[in-house]
């Protein structure tokens, strides 16, 4: 990915620019990214060894998982470490096609086919020869077009709508849903004959909630990524703003947080991002907390500044009062049995003003 789109459902990882990392101020991660895909999870990994084994395999794959987890991005990644990676790879969306245009989009029609059709046209099928075809929202598909594929799958061989000649193309077919098929098959909405003849090598997609390791690295290259096409200069997010995002479900998956870091790039324009800036639904997560310890200061032979050290152990109660209270001063406040007034004098002080918000 060499142009400036940001990917709705995956991400690549560059580690020339990592601003979350810095404004954490930790030691860059090893890189975690395989065919453009970031994972340095386990159930990350595990997919990506998935990939590497059946890529060259030609067998029919079937992806599964949540929408937005990326199963476009994995099967261009099968298609692109297979030995058809010079040839096509097409992609069609078997749910964001009306039924009565998507047998033509895939398998073409001859002239006068139907009203409109003024030429004659190849389909998907055909233009996909030699490479691969990857069908998704293949749960969406009609029980009559789930009919032509099956035989697609098992002889390699299609009409075009109004034709009668019959056409072989050499394609392989990776398969992509976010619905439970078995369900579908139980209810008459899924042939259970096409259903074992995707099934030859499923491979499941996590949940960004179930591989939480990953955002920081997916937040890193959407920052990245968004500075770049959105002309903005935002240098990283805070500490707390990193832990709430990591703490969320994220129901829409990598898409969602994208969305998200769209957003707070596009608002904030330059310089960090906080916790104000997160949409209501993230920055209302709970983080459990670990109760802060009392530090342990040593005077040395030298002594020490007790008003430094005060002010500094005043500081960290302050901080952390806020961070559990999520930003309300008012919650904070109470935490540590002042009054509100009493605890924004000493945020003023201690210049914390940019850190925390009501």
């Amino acid at each position: 990915m060499n142009n400036l789109a940001i990917d709705d459902s995956a991400a690549l990882y560059d580690m020339d620019f990592c601003p979350v990392q810095k404004s954490l101020n930790i030691e860059p991660a090893l890189p975690a990214s395989f065919c453009n895909i970031i994972g340095q999870s386990r159930c990350m990994q595990e997919v990506f060894r998935i990939i590497e084994k059946v890529a060259d395999s030609d067998s029919t794959i079937i992806v599964q998982g949540e929408t937005g987890t990326g199963k476009g991005l994995v099967a261009k990644a099968i298609h692109d470490m297979s030995y058809r990676r010079d040839k096509p790879f097409i992609q069609i969306n078997c749910g964001a096609i009306p039924e009565n245009l998507l047998e033509s989009e895939l398998f073409g029609h001859v002239k006068g086919a139907f009203t409109g059709a003024v030429t004659a046209k190849p389909g998907k099928f055909e233009l996909a020869n030699g490479g691969t075809i990857f069908l998704d929202e293949i749960g969406d598909m009609s029980h009559d077009l789930q009919v032509k594929l099956l035989r697609v799958l098992e002889e390699n061989v299609f009409e075009r709508v109004g034709g009668c000649q019959s056409i072989t193309a050499d394609v392989r077919v990776i398969a992509a849903t976010h619905r439970d098929l078995e369900a579908a098959i139980e209810n008459g909405a899924f042939r259970e004959d096409l259903y074992y003849r995707l099934f030859v090598i499923p491979v499941t997609l996590p949940s960004l909630r179930e591989r939480k390791s990953d955002i920081p690295l997916l937040i890193e290259h959407f920052l990245t990524r968004l500075n770049e096409a959105k002309h903005t200069h935002v240098s990283g997010l805070s500490e707390r703003t990193v832990e709430l995002m990591t703490a969320y479900a994220w129901p829409g998956n990598v898409r969602e947080l994208r969305n998200v870091m769209e957003r707070m790039v596009v608002l904030t324009r330059e310089g960090d991002i906080y916790p104000r800036d997160l949409p209501p639904k993230v920055r209302a997560v709970t983080v459990p907390e670990t109760p802060p310890a009392v530090p342990d200061i040593a005077i040395s032979d030298e002594g020490l500044c007790l008003n430094t050290a005060v002010n500094d152990f005043e500081k960290s109660l302050i901080c952390q009062s806020l961070k559990i209270s999520n930003g309300v001063k008012k919650n904070a406040a109470r935490l540590l049995n002042i009054k509100r007034t009493t605890l924004i004098e000493k945020i003023k002080r201690h210049h914390l003003e940019d850190s925390f918000t009501e």
